[in-house]
């Protein structure tokens, strides 16, 4: 007799998910996100089967779910869950011979054709007493299914009133409870949930040197400080952003400082990039990573802003540069740390032909341990200032196996702080480092703009690549000031702003969006006189008073996110048609089991991506992809306008890029006159 293992299972269970691509590290997802648990589940022949998800929580709490098969034939079950327990989720899925539905399908077919009819009667009450004789079922619900089996056996009763017993409700018992003989359990999948800050937010980006900075007489410049950058809070907190992202706060080097627009020659007090971290201190020292600014002010100065912060709502989060100027105290304690050319200077960092000469790249290859100790010091170190968020630069230049052991150690003691993968790169390394532990990433969205674009982009993200990446669909950085922002004037911001908002849980805006800046530096995709080289001080509330600014729209964007659960979810987006290759279409839905409220929550967004025209077309909807029944007609309200429609499956619509771009559309059940 063969010894041979048997993997496949009687009734085998494959192909589960969420899962990643590489079985090496596990899927995750965020406290409140809603998953779909799938597995493929079968057996020989045409009896019929069924499948079980079976959750166990971090609090130990068990749960079942009945899975449902997503398409007739198509042997892929599904069922979704809302996780709302932080930690790691241990779940399996069970796939056993579903008796009682194989019954009442060949017992209605044989039964409604004469044939076998005492005999199809005889067999479902006798699985109807092997029911009832098990005794983890419920007294009352034993009781119902006795008296069932003993109608089926009723000879004065009609075949007719018999016949009615295969739909009776007493058999919905076995939707949650099923009766079966055989059963194969899949092996046990481990799913992380962290924290909803970790998929969730709108996050805003300033530099605390432009808050408040101002020309002195003769001509140099005072820098703001956190205690005048804190009077930005408010304004940051009235748009609804819940995240205020900081580029580096550190000391800035000398040695080589770059003057504006990343020239060569800096006048006396130009302030350097931010990312030239280390230099001199108040008191003469140099300082690194775990230093202030002294323009900016000091550590208690720091935690004051944070706290302020926190007060409004909002977190702040720190950007973490693993590099150095040559001014950096590494340079003299870690020479081991960078790259020594054979001329004896040490290496500048550089993306060919471009030369970064304020900084030097780490060496991460010379002294891993080392280098990982300091680094976890100095994100301990933030962590104690009430940092609990990190958004690391350029990641995908250092060793995917830094990351792994930085955050694993972080994560083990502090699973709530979230790090965010500023890597505009190649999808293997931008995935991987997803996969390795980064909560969220950047992504290709800001160059994704036509119609097809975006629709091929949000589809990867919201499907392909949903059980490990968390895209923040950032809408301009400090670096990115696409074609498209360029030359699309306001509708372009606007338009860039709705997808951003509505289409994933987290974006983002880089300061200065809100105000239409979109002058270019020649040849490059970066604003003239960038804020990285200099400062940039901005008349928010002028712009305002003079109707330039969109700020009141983002906070409107923001407010809507807030109030729809719906635009909480990554995975929930569907796609719909348009007459016009330049309006794209697209739905979030989400059922009403899981909202607060208990309905369903609808939106519905129109976006004509063209900023240069106005676009007439009609929108086609798919209608079950939004729970409603095909012919349906219902009403749409637009969040943004007030205004209210009759929309059904075929709808008119006309955006008018000058004037409003977009609908945000929320789905009411009633018909509206």
């Amino acid at each position: 007799m063969s010894t041979r293992t048997v993997r496949a299972g009687r009734i085998p269970v494959t192909k589960l998910s969420p899962a990643l691509p590489d079985g090496r590290w596990r899927p995750k997802a965020f406290e409140g996100e809603v998953v779909p648990f799938r597995a493929d589940v079968f057996r020989e022949g045409h009896d019929q089967v069924g499948a079980m998800l079976v959750l166990t929580a971090p609090s130990g709490a068990v749960r079942r779910e009945r899975m449902a098969m997503t398409s007739p034939g198509a042997d892929r079950w599904e069922a979704k869950v809302l996780l709302d327990e932080i930690g790691e989720w241990r779940w399996h899925v069970v796939g056993f011979d579903d008796e009682i539905a194989t019954w009442r399908h060949d017992a209605a077919l044989k039964i409604d054709a004469g044939v076998d009819v005492e005999l199809m009667l005889e067999i479902g009450a006798r699985l109807l007493d092997r029911a009832a004789a098990e005794r983890s079922r419920p007294s009352a619900v034993r009781k119902r299914l006795t008296a069932v089996a003993s109608k089926l056996r009723d000879p004065a009763a009609s075949v007719v009133d018999r016949r009615a017993l295969i739909d009776d409700a007493a058999l919905a018992e076995f939707d949650t409870t099923p009766l079966t003989s055989l059963a194969s359990e899949s092996d046990e999948h481990v799913i992380r949930v962290e924290r909803r800050r970790a998929g969730v937010g709108s996050w805003y980006e300033f530099f605390p040197r432009s808050e408040g900075a101002r020309r002195l007489k003769n001509g140099a410049w005072k820098s703001g400080t956190f205690r005048t950058a804190m009077k930005r809070l408010d304004g940051v907190a009235a748009m609804g952003f819940d995240v205020l992202y900081l580029p580096p706060i550190h000391p800035i080097g000398v040695t080589n400082r770059k003057g504006p627009n990343n020239t060569l020659d800096p006048a006396p007090g130009d302030p350097g990039s931010p990312w030239a971290i280390g230099g001199p201190l108040a008191d003469g020292t140099a300082g690194g990573h775990d230093a202030v600014h002294p323009d900016l002010g000091t550590l208690a100065d720091f935690r004051a802003f944070v706290r302020r912060a926190n007060e409004l709502g909002i977190e702040v989060a720190l950007d973490l540069a693993l590099q150095a100027s040559p001014d950096h105290p590494w340079v003299a304690e870690h020479p081991e740390w960078f790259t020594t050319l054979p001329d004896g200077s040490i290496r500048y960092a550089e993306n060919p032909p471009k030369k970064y000469q304020d900084i030097y790249p780490i060496n991460f290859d010379l002294d891993p341990d080392g280098l990982l100790a300091e680094v976890e010091r100095i994100v301990r170190h933030w962590m104690k200032q009430g940092v609990r968020i990190f958004r690391v630069d350029n990641p995908h230049t250092k060793p995917l196996a830094f990351w792994e052991r930085l955050i694993g150690e972080i994560n083990a003691t502090d699973p709530d702080v979230v790090f965010l993968a500023e890597a505009f790169t190649r999808p293997a390394m931008m995935q991987a480092l997803a996969m390795v532990g980064f909560q969220q990433s950047y992504s290709y969205f800001t160059w994704r703009n036509s119609k097809s674009e975006l629709e091929e982009f949000l589809t990867t993200v919201s499907q392909q690549t949903a059980d490990f990446m968390r895209p923040n669909l950032f809408v301009n950085t400090p670096d990115i000031l696409t074609e498209y922002l360029q030359f699309g004037g306001p509708a372009a911001f606007t338009v860039r702003a709705t997808i951003a908002a509505t289409a994933a849980p987290s974006w983002g805006v880089y300061s200065g969006f809100e105000l239409f800046e979109s002058v270019a530096r020649p040849g490059a995709e970066e604003a003239i006189d960038n804020e990285k080289y200099e400062y940039k001080p901005r008349d928010f509330a002028g712009a305002e008073a003079e109707g330039r600014s969109l700020a009141l729209y983002l906070g409107i964007l923001n407010g809507i996110r807030s109030a729809h659960p719906a635009l909480g979810q990554l995975r929930n987006i569907r796609f719909h048609a348009s007459d016009d290759d330049a309006v794209l279409v697209y739905s979030k839905h989400l059922e009403g089991r899981f909202t607060p409220d208990g309905l369903d929550d609808t939106v519905i967004v129109v976006a004509n991506v063209d900023p240069h025209s106005v676009r007439e077309t009609t929108v086609h909807l798919d209608l079950s992809a939004i729970g409603l029944d095909p012919g349906s007609r219902f009403s749409v309200e637009d969040l943004v306008t007030g205004h209210r429609w009759q929309w059904g499956d075929s709808n008119y619509v006309r955006l008018d890029a000058f004037t409003r771009p977009a609908h945000v559309l929320h789905v009411t059940r009633g018909s509206d006159d």
